[in-house]
């Protein structure tokens, strides 16, 4: 008898654990704050974008806190190997996308650059984001044998950075979904800044969007415009995060023309867009309501 009450005892105890464990974490509060210029509140989906500058250039901060970041951050794409698109219409068919920006750096007959380290020519990889490996919706498209994967993933926690890391252990974790861009674009890993200390790209000013990971509900998302002085450098928007955040990670996603911040009203279809937007992408990574 004492056995099968001590039986029971843990399994109500594992039961409490895990539900504890799927407590989504609290909406985040932060001292720095701009003006409000959009702002989205629901039970699953919350956002604010704010604006305000940075050394005279106009930027958004977008701070959002989503219930269940695996089913609510979303990947579009154009097609694989076929074309790229204006983000507009790689999110008409998803109406639920309450917020989106650009995610991917990619290949095409305009931007050729491959990693040395890239089997095949150039041409191979047109029409595609950069990265190791792509997996979209669960499907895997890409995966280059004995090349590292620099980048993020969906995973059932939420968005991860991973630096370096062999493409089997990345697939391990199950991810639904990829974003990539350069191998140095991994900015600050537990607030401390990682940029290579010798990189020309870090120090050039550009219009830019990158992300940060407070925790698995909790993102905050950097649009910087050329509006003002011409854009920021990754070294001025790496010092923002660390005078201003807390974050387990900082990442660099594509920018210049390739930059967009989209975003609508709650019980609104349509998408305003309030930077970018004219320019083809080859993903968009988009936050939504529960489905």
């Amino acid at each position: 008898m004492k056995k099968i009450l001590c039986l029971l005892l843990c399994l109500v105890l594992a039961l409490i654990a895990s539900a504890a464990a799927e407590e989504p974490e609290p909406q985040a509060e932060y001292a720095f704050s701009g003006k409000v210029q959009r702002r989205y509140d629901s039970e699953s989906l919350k956002y604010t974008v704010e604006r305000f500058k940075i050394d005279g250039t106009l930027c958004y901060l977008s701070k959002i806190w989503v219930q269940d970041p695996a089913r609510q951050i979303r990947k579009a794409t154009a097609d694989w190997k076929k074309n790229i698109k204006r983000p507009v219409h790689i999110v008409e068919n998803m109406p639920e996308a309450a917020l989106v920006i650009n995610g991917s750096g990619y290949v095409s007959p305009m931007y050729p650059w491959i990693p040395e380290n890239y089997p095949g020519v150039s041409k191979d990889y047109h029409y595609t984001p950069l990265g190791s490996l792509t997996v979209t919706n669960g499907e895997i498209f890409r995966n280059l044998e004995g090349v590292s994967y620099y980048g993020l993933t969906l995973e059932e926690d939420g968005l991860h950075m991973y630096i370096d890391a062999e493409n089997e252990t990345v697939l391990a974790r199950n991810p639904t979904e990829t974003w990539s861009f350069y191998i140095e674009c991994p900015m600050l890993l537990n607030n401390e800044d990682i940029l290579p200390e010798e990189w020309p790209f870090a120090d050039q000013r550009a219009r830019r969007t990158v992300i940060a990971r407070v925790n698995r509900n909790n993102y905050l998302i950097l649009t910087v415009t050329n509006e003002g002085r011409i854009g920021l450098t990754l070294r001025q928007v790496s010092r923002f995060f660390r005078e201003h955040f807390d974050t387990e990670w900082v990442y660099d996603l594509d920018g210049g023309p390739s930059s967009v911040l989209m975003c609508r009203a709650k019980g609104r279809k349509t998408l305003v867009t309030l930077m970018g937007g004219k320019a083809k992408d080859a993903d968009v990574m988009a936050f939504t309501e529960l489905p």
